[in-house]
């Protein structure tokens, strides 16, 4: 195995069985150990410093940070730490990732390139104990550096213009600070907040196994008053998902949480539409923000506001931090078809997975 990872180029790929701290840990020590650059799979997100110096981005085929899937599935060798390979994770199983390229470290196995597994391995020991072997080998780091090229931030928009999904997000990332704890739910808030790069100490949640829409709302609740003191949970939601479990602001307003849920209005299943189009991706409209203020009903602490411009925007992340100790609810009107590019590449191929025929299993 030694002489495998001493290849030209290798990398680590952090996936979301290395959520428990004592996995987290000794995998951190590997990272800083071997001089491999780290990318994360989309449900591993907020498990590994993003401001670690030898951090990728984003591994998820298709719709990965700008070259990390290039460099990633090119490279001689790829340690995996807890990945979860499903049709959401691998992009509708389009990952041109060969096991014959990977040392795939499960929770309580470990398989050397597609062949030789070995059982009642724990993940953070086998982690420790190969970072206490390991030489430094950075080759594939600055083969990344090579290649990456970073993103522009978008520009401003007109002040009276309608805000943009891609605007916004430009925003939310010059806002976020170490004690905000983000959530994001099943659709596009997915792949935007997937590209946010977080500070030490900002936490991150979403649900990808399932993609149970409704889901973000209770889990909100009950991160909210979970956390550590001091930290605020930021909540990014579309309007068919919060629909699913709306009721749950309610209980949230009895028990004084201070969350701040950001609520995308753009009238439809977005995701839905980008999968499978159709009449029954419209949803019902509603006044989110007047249906906020009837669960309050003049018991809890809340504010709202609707956000139809980039100046909107701006102020109602202003107002915010000066609300600290209240449920904040800010209602965001967006394009129907306004979705990241990410959206479209990913809906397009678990498309094209999910209508594959039938193959019955032979006896």
């Amino acid at each position: 195995m030694f002489k495998i990872l001493a290849r030209g180029s290798s990398h680590m790929s952090v996936g979301v069985r290395i959520r428990p701290q004592r996995c987290r840990d000794a995998f951190m020590s590997l990272a800083e150990a071997s001089h491999y650059p780290v990318a994360i799979m989309p449900d591993a997100k907020g498990f590994f410093p993003e401001q670690y110096q030898r951090y990728m981005g984003l591994y998820w085929g298709a719709v990965s940070s700008p070259s990390t899937c290039e460099v990633v599935e090119s490279c001689d060798v790829v340690l995996t730490a807890g990945a979860v390979w499903t049709d959401y994770t691998t992009v509708g199983y389009s990952l041109l990732l060969k096991p014959s390229k990977m040392i795939a470290v499960g929770a309580d196995r470990v398989t050397i390139c597609g062949g030789q597994t070995f059982g009642c391995v724990q993940m953070s020991d086998f982690l420790s104990a190969l970072a206490a072997r390991l030489k430094p080998n950075d080759n594939g780091f600055v083969a990344y550096q090579r290649m990456h090229v970073p993103l522009l931030a978008p520009e401003k928009q007109p002040d009276e213009e309608p805000v943009q999904t891609k605007v916004i997000f430009k925003h939310i990332q010059a806002y976020l600070r170490p004690e905000h704890a983000l959530v994001a739910e099943v659709g596009d808030s997915w792949f935007n907040t997937q590209k946010l790069r977080l500070p030490d100490g900002c936490s991150y949640e979403m649900q990808m196994r399932y993609g149970s829409i409704g889901w973000s709302v209770g889990a909100v609740l009950g991160q909210q008053f979970a956390i550590t003191a001091g930290k605020r949970v930021l909540a990014f939601i579309g309007d068919g998902s919060f629909q699913m479990s709306a009721q749950e602001v309610s209980t949230m307003l009895r028990y004084g949480s201070n969350a701040v849920i950001f609520l995308f209005n753009n009238g439809a299943y977005t995701i839905e539409v980008e999968i499978h189009d159709g009449p029954y991706n419209v949803i019902k409209n509603w006044d989110y923000t007047a249906c906020m203020e009837a669960f309050c009903n003049g018991e809890g602490k809340l504010w709202t506001c609707k956000v139809k411009t980039e100046p909107q925007l701006q102020a109602a992340l202003l107002e915010i931090d000066s609300r600290p100790h209240e449920l904040c609810f800010i209602e965001v009107f967006t394009h129907r078809d306004d979705c990241s590019k990410e959206l479209l590449e990913w809906g397009s191929r678990v498309a094209v997975a999910n209508s594959r025929k039938h193959v019955p299993n032979t006896p």
